[in-house]
């Protein structure tokens, strides 16, 4: 393998060494049906030389079979397994794999193109740190192009790298390639995404995803591999809000009481002053614990074990933060969520809503708006359907310490669990909170798009010959 270190051969442990210390990125495909995405991932793994013998044995067999490139081998079955999805040349559910080169580590999610496939792709995207999204050269942006995009810039993810694929097709045509460009920077200019890089290639030929094309002289930028090597995503952490999430109270015997989760943000160090919420309580790290030995410094990402100078009440769900921090306890949010069930999500219904490491139930008690993801318009409607995306209130029947999602993406995410058949059914991401309708508000304060949701169904079940904008105009007089 090109990209594997000789020190396999000569010294295993500092090979293993080597690898423990190698950065991780974990990213995404994500475009349009038949853009190339699957053929793109075998392309990446194949000329990095990270295709063992046996493999490429097995998927040159099987593309005499299911292969859709001819007298090529169709690489794209390195990912596409699924029998479905061999017989129909489409990819449906997410692939992982990984590989690594001598600069990084990753892990790749093949995510499906397909609409009826949405809640895949947000699946994929949801650990994701990079998106690449490919457009088809032929075709230039489509709506499962801009779908793909809103959906993993709701997510935060803040790099994409725009894949111009097929470009053997379109000539190797600069001018093709500029014209989409524009095209979707100008589409871009509503997301949140800070990072944009573009690259003209060919997955089926080669061109510009390892190796240089020698028919794409006019670009100078760098191939695909080298974009996902150079790519700094160590700024994007949160260092500066401390957030560990309490998974486990490790009591083993009566000398020792350590706090254990994943450190969600920010840095952690013994001495350091830290509340407990909800409860409020503030004491000192004394250690951090790691199968390894106590560290000095914590950061985000590790599974640690923390001790305290006081025995204070932690339980599970409860959060670790700064003791200076000011933290809002709320059991009224505001979220984006993706529906992931085939039953259309009910307003008012019970729903068990895991938020971290604690669970407690709730309901959507109204939904602001569902996003039109191809348009990125605003629509009323009274429930989300599979793989629609809405804005929602959510009322939790407990107070809850908050995160935005944006600030803290492990801290301000939730899943919803339909509490008979114990299944998701749906992903949000918080994004702040409101006051409940309990609350006082004027008569230029009331959501009336809100009242007319929840006003609809008892109108049609008791007045059928009304309709909700005569009962808020009655109200509103």
């Amino acid at each position: 393998m090109a990209h594997q270190s000789s020190l396999i051969a000569d010294d295993i442990d500092a090979y293993l060494t080597v690898q423990e210390n190698k950065d991780l990125l974990r990213f995404i495909t994500c475009g349009s049906v038949d853009d190339g995405k699957s053929t793109l991932i075998g392309r990446l793994l194949h000329d990095s030389k990270m295709i063992f013998e046996d493999q490429l044995a097995a998927i040159t067999r099987d593309s005499k079979k299911s292969g859709t490139t001819g007298d090529q081998v169709d690489l794209a079955l390195l990912v596409d397994g699924l029998q479905s999805e061999r017989e129909q040349g489409i990819t449906i559910d997410v692939a992982y794999r990984f590989f690594s080169t001598d600069k990084r580590k990753f892990i790749i999610a093949d995510t499906p193109g397909h609409e009826q496939y949405t809640r895949n792709m947000a699946t994929g995207a949801s650990t994701a740190s990079l998106a690449v999204i490919l457009i088809d050269a032929r075709y230039g942006v489509q709506t499962q192009t801009r779908r793909h995009s809103f959906i993993a810039d709701l997510l935060g993810i803040q790099h994409l790298v725009i894949a111009v694929n097929k470009m053997d097709l379109v000539g190797y045509s600069q001018a093709r390639f500029d014209e989409i460009v524009a095209d979707y920077r100008g589409f871009a200019e509503n997301l949140s995404a800070r990072d944009i890089r573009c690259v003209p290639m060919s997955a089926l030929q080669g061109d510009n995803v390892v190796d240089r094309s020698k028919h794409i002289n006019w670009y100078a930028g760098p191939t695909l591999l080298e974009l996902l090597e150079r790519i700094e995503i160590a700024p994007d952490q949160n260092t500066s809000d401390l957030r560990l999430p309490v998974q486990y109270v490790n009591r083993p015997n009566h000398d020792f009481r350590g706090y254990c989760g994943t450190l969600a943000a920010g840095t952690l160090r013994p001495g350091q002053a830290i509340k407990a919420l909800p409860s409020g309580k503030i004491a000192r790290v004394e250690r951090i614990v790691t199968f390894d030995g106590d560290l000095a410094l914590a950061t985000p990402g590790q599974a640690i074990t923390v001790t305290l100078n006081d025995d204070i009440d932690i339980s599970r769900g409860d959060w670790l933060v700064e003791a200076s921090d000011d933290i809002a306890l709320a059991s009224n949010v505001e979220a984006d969520i993706v529906w992931l069930h085939d039953t259309p999500m009910t307003l008012n219904k019970l729903y068990d809503i895991k938020l971290g490491t604690r669970e407690v139930a709730g309901q959507v008690s109204a939904i602001n708006y569902q996003i039109d993801i191809n348009t990125l318009d605003h629509k009323c409607v009274e429930q989300l359907e599979l793989n629609a995306i809405g804005r929602c209130r959510v009322a939790l029947n407990a107070p809850l310490p908050i995160d935005d999602y944006r600030r803290c993406p492990d801290t301000g995410s939730f899943i919803v669990i339909d509490r008979l058949s114990n299944l998701t059914v749906g992903a949000g991401m918080i994004r702040g909170v409101w006051e409940s309708a309990q609350g006082t508000h004027s008569d230029d304060s009331v959501d009336w798009q809100g009242f007319e949701l929840e006003l609809n169904g008892l109108v049609r079940k008791y007045f059928p010959h009304w309709e909700a904008k005569d009962i808020r105009a009655r109200f509103k007089r």
